[in-house]
C-alpha cells in the first residue's frame, strides 16, 4: 500500500505542477497569446482555462470530498484530450500533439492510483 501511495503521489504531483505552470505561462508569456490564435481560440478562453487549470491543481493535491476530485480528473481529462485534437488539427509538430496524450496517461495512472486507496 505504501508504494501504490507513493505512486500515486509523484504522479499527482507531475500532473499538478504541469497544470500550474501552464497556467503561469498563459497568464505572463505573450506568446501564448498567439499560440492560442493560432490554434483557432480567443483570447478570453486563455485566461478561463488558466484559472480552471489553476483550480483543478489545487483540488488534486488538497484533501476534497471524492466527487470534486472526479471532476477534476475528467477535466483534465478534457484538456488533454482537446489540446490533442487542438495541435493535430492545427497541424503543428509531432511533439506538439504527443505531450497531452503523455500528461494523459500520467493523469490516468494518476486516476488509476487514487481509485485503487480508495477501495
Amino acid at each position: 500500500m505504501k508504494a501504490t501511495k507513493i505512486f500515486y503521489w509523484i504522479l499527482t504531483a507531475i500532473v499538478a505542477l504541469m497544470m500550474v505552470f501552464s497556467s503561469y505561462a498563459y497568464l505572463t508569456k505573450p506568446e501564448m497569446t498567439t499560440a492560442f490564435h493560432h490554434l483557432g481560440f480567443p483570447d478570453y478562453f486563455r485566461i478561463e482555462l488558466a484559472i480552471a487549470k489553476l483550480i483543478g491543481a489545487v483540488v488534486l493535491l488538497v484533501p476534497v470530498p471524492a466527487k470534486v476530485k472526479e471532476w477534476a480528473y475528467a477535466g483534465f481529462t478534457f484538456v488533454f484530450v482537446s489540446a490533442f485534437i487542438a495541435h493535430t488539427v492545427s497541424g503543428d509538430p509531432v511533439a506538439n500533439r504527443v505531450m497531452p496524450l503523455v500528461f494523459l496517461v500520467i493523469l490516468g495512472g494518476s486516476y488509476f492510483l487514487y481509485r485503487k486507496q480508495r477501495q
